[in-house]
């Protein structure tokens, strides 16, 4: 007797040694976040007047986190059974999981931003270095969750439900063997993961986000308008709500969207390739989403570990820009001979240049924005001298420009992989003149693979954000503890960093 469905699936991925990456690349994660987390949580926590702040913080921040996640586990549990009994039990399974694991991620990036802000104001004392490697490694640690979580998750819901509990079928639509249809039944059911991703995301960034601008504003009306003290002034008790915001809404909230944003970007790339399997016979299609991913995590640990600063006068951004375009480099290679060999198409690398590029654009794009060296928050802060209404108006006119550029390089970016793609249906399927129904696949799956390209150093680009609620905590420690001038100067160089970087991670 010939082997079985499952046999066969299963000799196909033991030949292609790149589908090892993938468990490889989340074990490494993995330690590598342990690792942080230990060094960071060595570190000294500073005088007792910043530990009694810094407790405030945590305290108040993992309240709002159980609030929120138990509000979240409710319903997601409703929601579960009312898939499980309407769907299919296994759709609803996977929903569970999806919010399960992204409010892990999100609940490992919290615990260890609170913890690394009280680290890093402590850190400030000394020098600017250890400040930004205490909280950048912190941040680090949330983006490596996320990632990791997402990947594994995606990764290992399928191969159960592939090879234990999806049938095998007995037959196949037009245009599918029996193989390629088994995987297909297998992502249906297994896409119910980004569903549970995006729903605990919707909750995450909504309620994250209305919390930390309440809280912001509430601050700023008690102190800035009503008292006019500074912003970080120990006689406003608000302050403390404040800094729970940021990272609710920075920390918790943006990990839950990058995570529905890689596990959704998965699946559907899967979706596409198994599309693919079904015209040429090849499972590699399904697993390229995968491997790119394994590989853009381990080309964001490396670029993690390159963030430090040459001297105490260089400034932090130079050093989180270092680390990102090493990533992105990084990236850019194993995307050249993961392609190559999966694919056997160069149209796909050049779609995951496109990607990569794109991201570095938005960087460029939001710094240009955000960053107090260029023209548009020099205008504003200049309007700012005359009053209130020309801050307001300048503010809002230069928000409507930034809408242009961004829109502009993604519009080109989708065009461009959209055409690559369908220049790659007829390398893939060797013929000249492939159908309109293969190039419209092939299409889609280029303009999926661009996504993975600026995806690759999601790890990294959520260190970043991540980053930002950390040091504007660490700053407000070190106000509100009434530390040194040179300690604050320290910390609100940080601070300033960290507003650009949770705009970038929003672009």
């Amino acid at each position: 007797m010939g082997p079985n469905l499952r046999e066969v699936l299963i000799m196909a991925i033991e030949i292609d040694a790149w589908v090892y990456l993938i468990p490889i690349a989340g074990v490494i994660g993995l330690l590598v976040a342990g690792l942080l987390t230990r060094h960071i949580f060595k570190k000294d926590t500073g005088t007792p007047e910043m530990k009694f702040i810094g407790d405030a913080i945590r305290e108040g921040a993992m309240a709002y986190l159980a609030r929120q996640y138990k509000t979240i586990a409710i319903i997601s549990v409703i929601l579960g059974i009312i898939i499980m009994i309407g769907l299919r039990f296994e759709v609803g399974v996977a929903f569970l999981l999806g919010a399960f694991f992204s409010a892990l991620s999100g609940y490992i990036g919290m615990y260890v931003a609170v913890n690394s802000n009280i680290r890093t104001a402590s850190g400030a004392r000394r020098t600017l270095n250890e400040a930004l490697q205490t909280s950048f490694r912190g941040g680090a640690v949330s983006g490596i969750a996320v990632v990791v979580l997402s990947l594994l998750g995606v990764a290992g819901l399928f191969f159960i439900y592939l090879f234990f509990v999806v049938a095998e079928p007995t037959s196949a639509p037009t245009g599918y063997d029996l193989e390629s249809w088994h995987v297909v039944e297998t992502l249906n059911l297994a896409v119910g993961y980004a569903f549970g991703a995006s729903f605990a995301a919707l909750f995450a960034q909504l309620g994250g986000g209305i919390y930390t601008k309440a809280a912001d504003v509430g601050a700023d009306l008690v102190g800035k308008v009503e008292a006019g003290i500074p912003e970080d002034d120990p006689r406003n008790p608000a302050v403390i709500a404040d800094l729970v915001g940021d990272n609710v809404g920075d920390c918790a909230g943006r990990g839950a969207d990058l995570f529905e944003s890689t596990a959704a970007e998965n699946i559907g790339a899967m979706i596409l390739g198994a599309a693919i399997f079904g015209l040429t016979g090849n499972i590699d299609w399904v697993f390229f989403p995968l491997v790119v991913r394994a590989f853009g995590l381990l080309a964001s640990l490396v670029g993690i570990m390159m963030v430090k600063l040459k001297n105490e006068d260089e400034e932090p951004m130079a050093a989180l820009n270092r680390g990102y375009y090493v990533s992105a480099i990084i990236g850019a290679i194993g995307f050249y001979f993961i392609s190559q060999e999966m694919l056997g198409a160069w149209q796909f690398f050049v779609c995951g240049v496109i990607g990569i590029a794109l991201s570095i654009a938005i960087v460029f794009i939001t710094q240009y924005y955000t960053a107090g060296e260029y023209r548009p928050v020099r205008e504003i802060a200049k309007a700012s001298e005359i009053g209130p209404a020309t801050n307001i108006i300048t503010g809002f006119s230069i928000g409507l420009e930034t809408t242009a550029l961004p829109i502009i390089a993604i519009a080109i970016s989708l065009l461009a992989s959209y055409f690559l793609g369908q220049d790659a249906a007829a390398t893939v399927l060797g013929v000249s003149d492939p159908s309109a129904n293969s190039q419209f696949i092939f299409g889609l799956f280029g303009t999926a693979v661009a996504t993975m390209g600026m995806l690759a150093t999601a790890a990294f680009v959520l260190a970043m954000d991540t980053f930002g609620p950390i040091t504007d905590n660490a700053g407000g420690i070190t106000e509100m503890s009434k530390q040194p001038e040179d300690v604050r100067r320290r910390t609100d160089k940080l601070d300033a960093v960290g507003n650009t970087t949770k705009a970038l991670t929003k672009g």
